[in-house]
Formats: C-alpha cells, sequence, structure tokens
C-alpha cells in the first residue's frame, strides 16, 4: 500500500512541475518547401518584388511578412515547378539536402533586403528561434555578390517592440538583438549550420513583436527551416516532452505493481 501512496505523490509531483512550467508555444514553423506562386524568373529563383509573401504569406492564414528591396525564393533543388540547371549552368548544390526543394535568399551589400515577421508573445519572457543559414550566390540578375572561393554570411536578428501590431520590417525600440555567422562555400554550394538563437521580449508594450532578418556581410546567403516559439525558456523552441504523460506511464506500472503487492 505505501508503494501505491508513494507512486500517487510521484505523480502529483510531476503534474504539479508540469503546470509550473511555462508552456513554450510555437509561433511558426515554415521550412518554405510549399510555395503558393513560385515563378522561375531566371536563374532558379522567383525575384518578385513581394515574392516571399506572395508565396508564403498566409501559411497559416492571417500571416503576412514585410520586405525590403527583393528578397528571393531560391530553387534549390531545381526539381520542383520548373527548375532545372539554370543556376550556374549546372544547377546548385546541396550535399545535405538540408534545403530540401526551396530556401529564401537576400543580398547583403548590393542593397540592404531586410525581411520582417510580427507575433504577439503574450508575456512570455523569450522570443526563440532556429534557423538554418548558408552562404551561396546567384548567376542571374547582377551576380556575382560573393567572390570565387566563398564569403562568410552573417545574418543579424533584431527584435523590435511593436505595439500597433502592423506588417513591418522593424522600427522603433529594440528589444533584443543577435548576430551569427555560417562558413564561406563555393558560390554554387550550400553549406547549412543551424543556431538556435533566444531573443529577450523584455520592455514590451503589450505582447506584440516584430523580428527583423538582415544579411549585414557576405554579399549573398541564404535561409531556411525557420521555427519561431514564445517562452519562459531561453533557447527553448519545442515543448518539452509533456510531463502528465510520462506520470500516466508511471502511474500505469506503479498500479501493477500495486496489484502484485496487494496479492
Amino acid at each position: 500500500m505505501n508503494h501505491w501512496i508513494g507512486a500517487l505523490a510521484c505523480v502529483t509531483a510531476l503534474t504539479s512541475a508540469t503546470t509550473a512550467h511555462a508552456s513554450t508555444v510555437v509561433l511558426y514553423d515554415q521550412d518554405f518547401e510549399n510555395p503558393a506562386s513560385y515563378e522561375n524568373d531566371g536563374g532558379d529563383l522567383d525575384i518578385d518584388s513581394d515574392a516571399v509573401n506572395q508565396n508564403y504569406g498566409g501559411q497559416p492564414p492571417g500571416f503576412q511578412f514585410a520586405q525590403a528591396f527583393t528578397v528571393e525564393v531560391l530553387n534549390v533543388s531545381g526539381s520542383e515547378r520548373g527548375g532545372g540547371t539554370a543556376a550556374h549552368g549546372t544547377g546548385w548544390s546541396d550535399p545535405t539536402g538540408i534545403g530540401e526543394n526551396f530556401a529564401i535568399g537576400m543580398l547583403s551589400s548590393a542593397q540592404n533586403d531586410l525581411l520582417g515577421l510580427s507575433f504577439n508573445v503574450g508575456d512570455a519572457d523569450f522570443f526563440n528561434l532556429s534557423i538554418d543559414i548558408s552562404s551561396v550566390d546567384l548567376s542571374t540578375f547582377g551576380a556575382p555578390f560573393v567572390p570565387v572561393g566563398g564569403s562568410v554570411p552573417t545574418f543579424q536578428f533584431t527584435l523590435f517592440d511593436n505595439p500597433s501590431g502592423n506588417r513591418t520590417t522593424g522600427s522603433g525600440t529594440v528589444l533584443d538583438q543577435a548576430t551569427v555567422s555560417g562558413v564561406a562555400s563555393e558560390r554554387e554550394v550550400f553549406d547549412w549550420r543551424n543556431f538556435v538563437i533566444p531573443l529577450s521580449t523584455t520592455g514590451n508594450t503589450n505582447g506584440n513583436v516584430t523580428l527583423r532578418i538582415d544579411l549585414l556581410s557576405g554579399g549573398y546567403a541564404a535561409f531556411d527551416n525557420l521555427l519561431i516559439a514564445a517562452s519562459d525558456t531561453a533557447g527553448e523552441v519545442v515543448d518539452p516532452i509533456p510531463l502528465p504523460a510520462a506520470a500516466w506511464m508511471f502511474l500505469a506500472g506503479a498500479a501493477v505493481l500495486g496489484r502484485k503487492l496487494k496479492r
């Protein structure tokens, strides 16, 4: 009987711990594999002035990007929607396959490309994001932007207060900022590096914030597999395995033990 009471006490403790843990809420999860209106404008990319929003706005419904200048949709594999070997005459090379069929590309120097994503984080302490970045270059539209042998891409992620909740690339009060750098690769080769970046939400007005993505240096580069979460835990982008499930498994095992002891 004491074993059974102990099991119940353990389950209660686990459930209480879960209740105390502030959940991590995924705000956005995008691998860019389902563009709505991709068109190859030459060189295996869509370079329309609002290409990112045209292809990925409304995923999920109501979500919209903001961008400055042209931010391109790259047909990484060349195997989807009219792609092929246009980029660099042979197509891009993605040895790890992390980019799959599509990724997002932007300039650092020829013009200051920016991309903005706005969310409400509620009262969460952190805006956490996971992202893959890679140096790469175009073969059209004014390229090359990256020298032979490659250039290290450096991205900056800035979290702005956005009381109005409007679609914007960010302005006004900066809540937090982080800079990460990938590795140099040949102009036609993707060499992905993943980063998990916690940004503090301290000082926001009403939960509305905007993330600005900006390529600071490297000429040209790409990013992919964007996962964003609001959390009270820095760097946590997905909720841990819920303890109640583990607790119920423990409880079931304890029940079996209890029956054996009772006999």
